[in-house]
């Protein structure tokens, strides 16, 4: 009797964790500051998540930047994730680049600022 209720109180606490739905936090950012012209690296971060429903997409002007990479999915403490993806890009006047995030059902479109 008592493992049944011991098993069934782990199965409430385990369900109870993963059933918490927590919205990501996006940074979006260059590894060096932002000039135009010059070669850098951009960098979309994602951590706070949970489930680990997401996908990241880096766009220039609305498509997908080929070539980016991103890092395996890492667990964080309180159930969470956090996820990166990069590339390479050379920033000229007049483009937008953009982390698009999907997680569950909702997207939402994050913009990089230059640091000029």
């Amino acid at each position: 009797m008592k493992v049944t209720i011991s098993l069934l109180l782990l199965g409430f606490c385990a369900l109870s964790a993963y059933g918490k739905q927590s919205p990501p936090k996006v940074q979006i950012y260059s590894r060096n500051p932002g000039k135009l012209d010059e070669t850098n690296t951009l960098i979309c971060h994602v951590s706070g998540f949970h489930p680990p429903d997401i996908s990241i997409t880096l766009l220039k002007n609305g498509v997908e930047i080929q070539g980016a990479k991103q890092t395996d999915l890492a667990f964080e403490s309180g159930w969470q994730f956090h996820l990166t993806k990069s590339v390479a890009f050379t920033p000229k006047a007049g483009e937008e680049y953009t982390c698009n995030v999907r997680h569950l059902a909702a997207t939402r479109k994050y913009t990089w600022e230059p640091d000029m």
